[in-house]
């Protein structure tokens, strides 16, 4: 699955509509916020005037919407239009897709981006060294998670992590601050297979 990208200022339209502008594609995911709940979304194509994304969870023609593409970036719009799991949202204000093309490692800020993450609190077994210890996972993305444990990690150690209701992740701690630690997985989740988990609590 890919993200169309467009320079135009307009807001993409439903799905059948065909336009002669110039297209980039590459894959992005999303955050939706909507009335302070957070859904991840996958973004079909965008424009600078606003994206078409499939959406996981009911929207309204006329929701006020907060879009996250980065972390620690936010673009707030309205819905346009929805038609079955799709959605439009035309943008407060037309944004930099030649910035969002070029996503950064590092931010002009410091802050380095990442996937988006959602807040979940799921129960979960994290094996360090082989031994089980309980764990609650906090935030979640298709990359990694923060989570709340006892175990002694070690810092770019190998771990295994098994949410409650999903399968077992290799993964790599990063920090640990207390008993709040953040870990890397190994692979990239597909994000239909992170949704479904996510939507079984």
């Amino acid at each position: 699955m890919e993200t169309s990208y467009s320079f135009s200022t307009r807001a993409p339209g439903p799905p059948e509509r065909r336009t002669q502008e110039r297209h980039v594609k590459i894959l992005r995911v999303g955050v939706f916020v909507v009335e302070g709940r957070r859904e991840l979304c996958l973004i079909r194509n965008i424009s600078a005037g606003g994206l078409m994304a499939h959406v996981y969870s009911p929207v309204k023609v006329g929701q006020q919407v907060i879009v996250e593409l980065k972390t620690h970036e936010k673009i707030p719009g309205r819905i346009a239009w929805v038609r079955d799991s799709n959605a439009g949202v035309a943008f407060d204000m037309p944004v930099d897709i030649e910035a969002l093309l070029a996503n950064p490692v590092t931010l002009d800020n410091g802050w380095r981006a990442r996937s988006p993450r959602i807040e979940v609190d799921r129960a979960a077994t994290i094996r360090v060294d082989g031994v089980p210890n309980l764990a609650r996972i906090r935030d979640i993305s298709q990359s990694g998670a923060k989570i709340e444990t006892a175990a002694k990690l070690v810092i770019d150690g190998d771990v295994v992590i098994t949410p409650e209701g999903f399968r077992p992740i290799g993964a790599v701690a990063r920090w640990q601050e207390g008993e709040r630690a953040g870990i890397v997985f190994n692979e990239v989740i597909r994000l239909n297979e992170l949704i479904a988990w996510i939507k079984s609590a």
